[in-house]
């Protein structure tokens, strides 16, 4: 007998955070040769000392086992430590985390772990069963509208040529090439991001900037005018929202500033008196400078993006004012907000930013850009609490996007399951239901490059070019890859996120290569003909909006789960080896098999690359 596993409803009932004032029942499996006298919970809310509670004999678990349990709950939010003491004749006996949620004797300072959040703690329903489309907007589709006020410096492009990646390309100036997608070119392209089965467009930044990827942000208060203007965005919103029920969600980059805007101007392109002009500018506290001018504190140390001071009052009134940034552009119809680098933003900006955005729409979600475990994330030399009730909504899930790429390219079947466990256990099921699941992004390779393609981290942008383009043989086995990640994406726990282009074959290193120009011309019409039909799967299963997951399957190369709610059940397998897997499915047998999947007995046939879907009524 396992003496105790907090992946198992047997032994815990409930496999994710849990609210406070929760009453969360913990049962452990003792063998009657250990004479246990006395069983303890040892638990700790973090930052504080350890508190024991004694658990109840709870009778015989057969001839050689008995079971000792208790109920627990938390009166305040944080992360909590826990493991178990037995009282025996020999002494204290340490039941402990042995890894995979696995309880272990004698594994001394191995604690498990519980979040707990603020029970009145709500996450915008409208994400939930939905589906997310990520957007780069200079790059995915042009208009015929008349681009006006233009700065000099940019090079305009013309659609589909190669983005520039050599500096002598870019004459000094980084990332000045344009290729003139706009607003309302997303506008026209709604009926096909509808086909898709979107529910939600995020868009990256979209504010005046003098990069094309604008995050390096020249004036918060204005559309980029090669992007179009406030009506454009406002036109968008209407359209997406009333008739087709695609909500809209901004990037807000709030870390920092470009060195070439209104606040900063160093170039003095600006009227406004900017950090950089003067001591005596309005914008002056908001920056770090070392010694004025030329010495400021920047992001990564990149000259071109001073930081910002997020605890400056003045700096978090403009953003989060009643009349300030957030709540200035939520006024034309978004939905709610994507934060840069949230990792890099203090607890004092993020719990103003939270405040404004809840009180101009209760229901808009914040999203914030966290690479780790946002439960267990450290910034700023303490432990965050992102995802405890009063700061972000949700976050991009890269936890996830790592797990999926390398399972489908490597097939560790355990490393997968473990790395979605660890997720589920850490987060409240609110958040759970509405992460952000990617697997790809304008910072990351192409998802279908990541798979089939060369490994090019640590890579230069010369290699990167070399290796760039897929052979023939390795796309047509990377649409076989792409297939199942992307069914894994879309039936996981959460909201999958598709970045443009990935739904027709786009390929792609890292930036700039993953940032090329929508291809209309040359899609790839079997890829984008699975998208739909997945897009269409996955509005049709009420399980996908918030079935808890159950791992039923994961070796050699496979693994099969099970997505069950109330309103319905769904069984998700996938084989990433090169020959037959067979799993045993059980009751599934006799339930609706989505891809007409081969069955034998209880025994589902998987093929090489294949995979399995299979819904039933609850």
């Amino acid at each position: 007998m396992i003496p105790f596993n907090s992946r198992d409803k047997y032994y815990k009932s409930n496999i994710s955070a849990i609210a406070t004032d929760f009453s969360e029942h913990l049962r452990i499996v003792v063998p009657r040769s250990f004479k246990c006298s006395a069983a303890f919970l040892v638990v700790k809310k973090e930052g504080e000392d350890y508190v024991r509670y004694g658990m109840f004999w709870a009778g015989m678990n057969s001839n050689d086992f008995e079971n000792w349990e208790l109920h627990f709950c938390a009166t305040t939010p944080g992360l909590y430590w826990y493991h178990f003491e037995l009282e025996t004749p020999w002494g204290i006996n340490v039941l402990g985390n042995a890894g995979g949620g696995i309880g272990e004797f004698g594994k001394f300072d191995c604690d498990f772990q519980q979040t707990v959040y603020d029970k009145y703690f709500q996450t915008p329903a409208f994400l939930k069963g939905g589906l997310i489309y990520q957007i780069f907007p200079d790059r995915f589709f042009k208009s015929d509208k008349v681009k006006k006020n233009i700065p000099k410096s940019r090079v305009m492009r013309s659609w589909g040529e190669e983005p520039f990646w050599k500096e002598e390309q870019m004459n000094g100036i980084w990332n000045n090439d344009y290729f003139g997608g706009d607003l309302k070119g997303i506008e026209e392209k709604l009926p096909y991001i509808s086909k898709l089965g979107v529910t939600c467009i995020y868009l990256n930044p979209i504010f005046e900037s003098h990069s094309n990827h604008r995050y390096d942000t020249a004036d918060y208060e204005r559309i980029d005018p090669l992007l179009g203007s406030e009506s454009d965005l406002k036109s968008l919103c209407k359209t997406a929202k009333e008739k087709y029920g695609i909500s809209i969600i901004l990037d807000g980059v709030f870390s920092h500033t470009g060195c070439d805007s209104r606040y900063f101007n160093m170039y003095s392109r600006y009227a406004d008196l900017g950090a950089y002009n003067s001591k005596s500018s309005p914008y002056y506290s908001w920056y770090k400078f070392v010694k004025w001018p030329d010495e400021y504190q920047s992001w990564w140390g990149i000259k071109l993006l001073p930081e910002i001071n997020e605890e400056n009052e003045s700096y978090r009134k403009y953003i989060c004012a009643e009349n300030g940034i957030l709540r200035r552009w939520m006024k034309c119809g978004i939905s709610g907000w994507r934060l840069d680098v949230a990792d890099e933003l203090p607890d004092v900006f993020l719990d103003d930013l939270r405040k404004a955005v809840k009180q101009e729409n209760s229901q808009a979600v914040i999203i914030g850009e966290v690479w780790e475990n946002a439960v267990t994330k450290e910034a700023y030399s303490q432990r965050r609490r992102y995802l405890l009730g009063d700061q972000l909504d949700s976050v991009m899930n890269y936890p996830f996007a790592n797990a999926i790429l390398d399972f489908v390219r490597n097939g560790n079947s355990k490393a997968f399951e473990n790395s979605i466990m660890e997720i589920v256990e850490s987060y409240p099921p609110i958040v759970l239901n509405i992460l952000m699941n990617h697997i790809g992004t304008h910072d990351t390779q192409r998802a279908i490059t990541r798979l089939a393609g060369e490994n090019c981290e640590g890579c230069s942008r010369e290699w990167q070019y070399e290796h760039n383009a897929l052979s023939k043989e390795q796309f047509r086995h990377g649409i076989k890859m792409l297939r199942l990640a992307s069914l894994l994406q879309y039936t996981l726990p959460g909201v999958p996120s598709l970045y443009y282009g990935d739904e027709a074959g786009m390929q792609g290193m890292k930036d700039p290569f993953n940032r090329g120009c929508m291809d209309w011309k040359n899609q790839n019409k079997e890829l984008l003909k699975w998208y739909i039909r997945l897009g269409e799967i996955r509005h049709a299963y009420p399980a996908f909006k918030d079935g808890e997951i159950n791992f039923i399957y994961a070796s050699n190369g496979a693994v099969a789960y099970e997505r069950r709610s109330k309103n319905g059940a769904v069984l998700v397998a996938v084989n990433t080896q090169n020959e037959k897997a067979m799993i045993n499915i059980g009751e599934w047998k006799n339930s609706y098999n989505v891809f007409s999947s081969e069955v034998k007995g209880e025994a589902l046939c998987l093929p090489a690359l294949g995979y399995a879907l299979f819904a039933a009524d609850c």
